[in-house]
């Protein structure tokens, strides 16, 4: 198992390891519902330096990514992010990255940690025609996600940029908590606001002692990995891995708007006839009518008791008090309103299909 550079300062928060995509990762600190409700209500700090980072550069480097991504990357100006994801040769989902303007062609994809490899083996096939210069960053950069309604204002103090003129998916590299070229964006994974500071490894000790220094006037806590599962879920935002995988497609998984068929890319052939016929089954969201916990794995039936599908998210909603989930099921059965029933043990426990994000930020 690999450590992040912050993996003694968890340790000595007194923080839950637990194994993560080949890394030891902070999975709680004080509890999922408090640490979730920092997020919601204060401002908190994830360490996600698990995550990959694979540099592009030059003249061949927008054809790449062009042609390996699904979302259209020659609509990115400098300093300007854009959420999408790398299609398989079978209709699935690689991965699914953000794709980061650094220069004119300087491109930074972030994708998934326990995806590092695979990501690197499949953008490198279709490299060998293309010819961009890559390198992989993921083992000497460091990821902090500082996220709540009070983030901005906790952390304005660090850095002489104006944090609240970041808009959503745009981002700048400037200095931050004593350090000269960092970057900071705002493509947060949590439905709050924030921002997330990209560091090198022998960087991040100073930040994190920073930020939990300026946060301390407004109850900045160290947040782990199973609160940032439960916000992203209220936000309706997918996992790799449980929500998305090698044999899901976008557009099964909602992520049509991301899929463009103005440029060729891998598989845009058959995705392009996936759209135009519909896609045979759907990622629904749901809420729990009555008790009960949805989790990974657990059937989805219709009303005659039939199995429709799976579960591949599901929690208790902290913000919520309410069971929700997604899962899969054939598009006839995926309609907003319908009900359908989750099978917890032997019971067979009411939901109903409803629109994200579950959680209605106010």
């Amino acid at each position: 198992m690999k450590n992040t550079a912050l993996f003694e300062t968890h340790k000595a928060l007194g923080a839950k390891m637990v194994p993560f995509a080949g890394y030891n990762m902070p999975v709680s600190y004080e509890g999922v519902n408090i640490e979730h409700e920092t997020v919601r209500k204060g401002v908190g700090v994830f360490d996600v330096s698990h995550m990959g980072e694979f540099l592009v550069e030059g003249p061949k480097a927008l054809e790449l990514i062009q042609k390996v991504t699904t979302n259209d990357a020659s609509k990115l100006t400098v300093g300007k992010a854009q959420y999408s994801c790398l299609p398989n040769e079978t209709g699935g989902i690689v991965d699914d990255l953000i794709v980061y303007r650094i220069k004119e062609e300087t491109y930074l994809l972030v994708v998934n940690a326990s995806n590092i490899e695979k990501d690197w083996e499949h953008i490198s096939k279709y490299n060998k025609e293309i010819g961009a210069d890559m390198r992989d960053l993921s083992d000497d950069y460091s990821l902090l996600a500082i996220q709540g309604p009070k983030a901005v204002e906790a952390m304005q103090s660090l850095t002489s940029v104006d944090l609240s003129a970041i808009s959503f998916y745009s981002f700048v590299v400037a200095d931050f908590a004593g350090i000269d070229h960092v970057i900071i964006s705002a493509t947060g994974y949590t439905g709050s606001g924030g921002f997330e500071i990209y560091c090198k490894n022998s960087e991040v000790k100073q930040v994190w002692d920073k930020v939990m220094e300026a946060g301390a006037g407004f109850g900045i806590k160290p947040i782990g990995l199973a609160a940032r599962d439960t916000l992203r879920l209220e936000m309706g935002y997918c996992l790799y891995g449980n929500d998305i995988d090698d044999t899901t497609s976008p557009l099964e998984a909602g992520l049509g708007w991301i899929t463009k068929f103005t440029k060729d890319f891998v598989n845009s052939g058959a995705l392009a006839k996936e759209k135009e016929e519909g896609p045979k089954r759907k990622l629904i969201a749901f809420q729990m009518e009555e008790r009960g916990i949805p989790r990974n794995g657990y059937p989805i039936l219709d009303k005659d008791g039939n199995e429709i599908g799976k579960v591949t998210s599901g929690t208790m909603s902290p913000s919520l008090s309410q069971g929700i989930g997604l899962g899969y099921v054939p598009t006839a059965h995926s309609g907003l309103g319908s009900t359908i029933y989750i099978k917890i043990r032997i019971n067979k426990v009411p939901a109903t299909i409803v629109k994200l994000p579950f959680y209605k930020n106010t």
